[in-house]
């Protein structure tokens, strides 16, 4: 790892916590405690019709749900008011969010990992962090990833004068599509131990492909991060502050072109 900035303190991941949900997915379903196949109402309290989504499609985000849950608030905080009673309401109604039928297109979804996270605590009986930390965080042997950083190790954008930048609230229903933080040490640990070592078995399908490059991103509002490897074991991880997202992306697949093998 080169060129970081404060490795020890932790940033927000946004999306890249989707490799994380997706993980626990996959790993539930090994354990027997569910099937990647399971209908969402198996689980939650849906449309008494059924709504044709799998527990798959919403990890490969073809459930044909929309990006975003409808209503939601200012752009300042936007998720802040998305908690677990604001998703109950909509799931009486998931049939009438779908935009295509489930299983046939893709669309990427942050409201579909919203459902998929509330699905694996119920099946579990626990808390999304606690999942977490038991699939995916011990069995990898990593400390610094979690959902409450202590304030004082936070990284923070700076805004004018030098000040931090208030980040986005996003420990409520978003949680398991994006609201994870982690030190970069950690996010590189994950990274690396998932895609390059494969310690969990073959990797989760929340993961993006590309060729040969396997792949996730993440943004909130002042956050941006890029994680990759393919398939000789080259990796690269770049997190910024105040960086336009599509240049993170940029930088870090020109960075792991011009790496050799084992360098990121």
């Amino acid at each position: 790892m080169s060129d970081g900035h404060a490795v020890d303190r932790f940033v927000q991941i946004g999306s890249l916590t989707k490799v994380v949900t997706g993980t626990v997915l996959t790993r539930m379903a090994a354990s027997g405690a569910l099937a990647l196949e399971d209908p969402v109402e198996r689980w939650l309290p849906t449309t008494a019709s059924g709504t044709g989504i799998t527990l798959l499609h919403l990890a490969r985000h073809t459930s044909g749900l929309p990006r975003l849950p409808p209503g939601l608030g200012s752009d300042r905080d936007p998720y802040a008011p998305f908690d677990r009673p604001a998703l109950d309401r909509l799931l009486p109604r998931l049939d009438t969010l779908v935009t295509t039928p489930p299983g046939q297109e893709e669309e990427y979804s942050n409201l579909g990992y919203a459902v998929l996270g509330a699905a694996l605590t119920e099946a579990a009986g626990t808390t999304y962090e606690e999942l977490v930390a038991e699939y995916v965080l011990r069995p990898l042997g990593i400390t610094e990833m979690t959902a409450h950083p202590e304030p004082g190790r936070r990284l923070l954008a700076p805004g004018p004068g030098g000040r931090p930048r208030r980040p986005w609230t996003m420990d409520g229903a978003i949680l398991p599509a994006g609201g994870l933080w982690a030190t970069p040490r950690a996010a590189a640990d994950l990274l690396v131990r998932l895609l390059v070592e494969r310690r969990l078995g073959e990797p989760a399908p929340s993961w993006q492909q590309l060729g040969r490059l396997l792949w996730h991103n993440g943004a909130t509002l002042h956050d941006s991060i890029f994680a990759g490897a393919v398939e000789d074991g080259r990796w690269v991880l770049i997190h910024r502050l105040n960086g336009d997202p599509e240049d993170t992306d940029r930088l870090a697949i020109e960075n792991l072109k011009g790496r050799p093998t084992d360098q990121a």
